[in-house]
């Protein structure tokens, strides 16, 4: 499909060769070719590029989420004698008919948040139990293993922050107006607000 060509009606548009499973989708969304998801939440208007995975997590709306980006990577249990899954996937090897629910239960609650508004950049990895926040970009290539504040730019293994996107003012007052929960209506009517120097966007909306 031709990007340049498309448009998003209310419902996700999923591309080909995709495996969703417990999923919830907001209006407007896209799930790019080769995802997989798995019990997690795609707010109104967010996307995903191609080959991204995406694991027990909640993206906001608006998230800008790059190609091979991976969310919520479940880790193995480094405490017990061995690191494979064969001890909390006792039935697949046959070792046993133990239920290990519990043990992926776990692993479910362990939930990564992606604020609002967000970018996240080509082959960029985010922990689980991380909290991205409104508005912040993560670089490409970052590997996030701890919280970001909003509208903070973190690049790096392991990322760190380099800027803020505005100052602490201009943050506050983006952070209040919440335009992300606008109706498709209200941003349509103030669709060339969202091209104006950041102040006189501020200054007209705060």
């Amino acid at each position: 499909m031709n990007i340049l060509n498309k448009q998003l009606g209310k419902d996700v548009l999923i591309h080909d060769n995709t495996n969703v499973k417990n999923c919830e989708f907001g209006a407007y969304t896209e799930v790019g070719m080769f995802n997989f998801l798995e019990n997690s939440t795609l707010g109104d208007y967010s996307y995903t590029g191609q080959f991204c995975f995406v694991q027990n997590t909640v993206i906001g709306k608006f998230s800008n989420i790059a190609a091979t980006v991976r969310i919520g990577p479940t880790d193995h249990p480094y405490d017990r004698p061995s690191l494979h899954h064969f001890t909390y996937r006792q039935k697949m090897y046959g070792f046993s008919d133990f239920d290990d629910s519990e043990f992926f239960n776990h692993r479910q609650g362990r939930v990564t948040s992606i604020g609002h508004d967000t970018w996240i950049g080509h082959g960029a990895i985010i922990s689980p139990e991380v909290t991205v926040g409104h508005g912040a970009v993560i670089g490409a290539g970052a590997v996030v293993t701890k919280d970001v504040a909003p509208y903070a730019i973190v690049v790096g293994v392991p990322a760190k922050e380099i800027k803020r996107r505005f100052n602490d003012d201009v943050i506050s007052a983006l952070l209040e107006i919440k335009w992300w929960d606008w109706s498709h209506d209200k941003i349509k009517d103030h669709i060339q607000d969202f091209h104006l120097p950041i102040e006189e966007f501020v200054n007209l909306h705060h």
